[in-house]
C-alpha cells in the first residue's frame, strides 16, 4: 500500500520526493502522538515540524483529512502472507499481525487520539476503515469461508460472527487487557479458544 493514494494530483513533470513525503507523514503522527487532536492539527504545524513548506504538503494532499488518513494507514503493517495449509495456521498469522501492531505503544496512542474524534470526522473514519481495516476483515472472512468449504469449520458458522469473535478478542486484549506487552502466544490462544466453539 502506498503512502499517498488520495491526495491532490501532482503537477505533471514534478518528481515526488519520498523523503519529504516521509517527513510529512512522520510529523503528522508525531503531533498526534504528542496529544494534538485532529481538530487542533493544522497544515502549518505539520509543515513546520516536517521542515517543509505548506505548498509541499498541498502538492500531495488536498486537505488535512486526506493527510491524516494516509498517515494513520501507515501504522497498519501489510497483511502477512498466508501459507494456506490450515485455517488454524492462517488465522494465527492474521491475528498475530494484529498483536504486533497493537504492541507498539506509540501507534496505539496515535490511533486512540485519532479515533476519539471519529464523531467529528465521520468521513475520515469511514475512509480509514475502508482503506486499512476492511482488508483485514476481508482476509479473516476469506480464511473462515475457506474453512467452511474444506470442512475445517462448521458448515452453519456465521462468518461475520466468526470475524467478530476473533478480531474482538484481540481488540479487547490490546485496549482493555492487562498492562504491558501482549503475550507472544496470544494469537494462538485466541484462535484455539475460538476453534473450540466453531470447529465441527
Amino acid at each position: 500500500m502506498t503512502i499517498q493514494e488520495t491526495g491532490a494530483a501532482r503537477p505533471a513533470g514534478r518528481p515526488r520526493s519520498e523523503k519529504a513525503e516521509k517527513a510529512i507523514i512522520d510529523a503528522t503522527l508525531d503531533l498526534l502522538s504528542e496529544g494534538m487532536g485532529i481538530s487542533d492539527l493544522s497544515i502549518e504545524a505539520i509543515a513546520s515540524k516536517a521542515g517543509v513548506g505548506k505548498t509541499t504538503i498541498y502538492r500531495r494532499w488536498s486537505n488535512k483529512e486526506d493527510l491524516v488518513v494516509d498517515a494513520l494507514s501507515t501504522l497498519k503493517a501489510p497483511l502477512p502472507p498466508l501459507a494456506g495449509t490450515s485455517v488454524r495456521d492462517d488465522l494465527i498469522s492474521l491475528l498475530d499481525a494484529m498483536r504486533q501492531e497493537a504492541g507498539n505503544q506509540r501507534n496505539r496512542c496515535v490511533m486512540n487520539i485519532a479515533m476519539s474524534e471519529a464523531d467529528r470526522y465521520p468521513q475520515l473514519l469511514e475512509r480509514f476503515v475502508k482503506r486499512a481495516v476492511e482488508p483485514r476483515r476481508q482476509a479473516l472472512r476469506d480464511v473462515i469461508e475457506r474453512g467452511i468449504a474444506s470442512g475445517e469449520l462448521r458448515a452453519d458458522l456465521d462468518v461475520g460472527m466468526g470475524v467478530a469473535i476473533l478480531s474482538g478478542a484481540m481488540l479487547w486484549h490490546s485496549k482493555w487487557g492487562p498492562a504491558g506487552d501482549l503475550p507472544a502466544d496470544l494469537a494462538e490462544r485466541v484462535v484455539d479458544a475460538a476453534l473450540a466453539g466453531i470447529a465441527p
